[in-house]
């Protein structure tokens, strides 16, 4: 069911292909291999919604967001309107941890985030840098995230 939004999405010149809510279609869901991820001000925000991928890499970006680095989590329904208003944008999943997202497009509207089309947002890459350095071993992990296997 996902290869025809890619596919089409490819055809068209983008990267990646955004779904929405199934029953309004107002509501940002995830991408067809990635959750998204926005910045606004010291906030992390990201979908609550019970039809995504429940994301491990999402899960420890929240973590790391409020306990390394002081900003404030919100899981909550983000009205497709409200994407302009964010500083920063991402996808977040295992094999990246997170990608940048330079714009979206939705309808005729081009809504771009600052520094996402060359690279990272810096606090995009503050999280990108704190969780790899947790899996690398260069910072403490959080009690119970790694397990000797002997």
């Amino acid at each position: 069911m996902s290869l025809y939004p890619i596919v089409d999405a490819h055809e068209k010149g983008f990267a990646e292909n955004q779904y929405l809510d199934s029953p309004t279609r107002t509501k940002v869901e995830e991408t067809g291999g990635a959750n998204i991820i926005f910045i606004k001000d010291n906030k992390f925000v990201t979908v609550k919604s019970p039809t995504i991928l429940p994301s491990i890499t999402r899960r420890s970006l929240m973590i790391v967001a409020e306990k390394y680095l002081g900003m404030e989590v919100e899981e909550r329904e983000i009205p497709v309107t409200e994407i302009g208003e964010f500083e920063e944008a991402g996808l977040c999943g295992t094999a990246a941890v997170i990608s940048p997202i330079g714009k979206i497009v939705y309808g005729d509207k081009e809504i771009c985030y600052s520094n996402g089309m060359e690279k990272m947002g810096p606090k995009l890459q503050k999280l990108y840098d704190t969780l790899t350095g947790i899996q690398m071993g260069r910072i403490e992990a959080p009690e119970g995230w790694i397990c000797e296997i002997g």
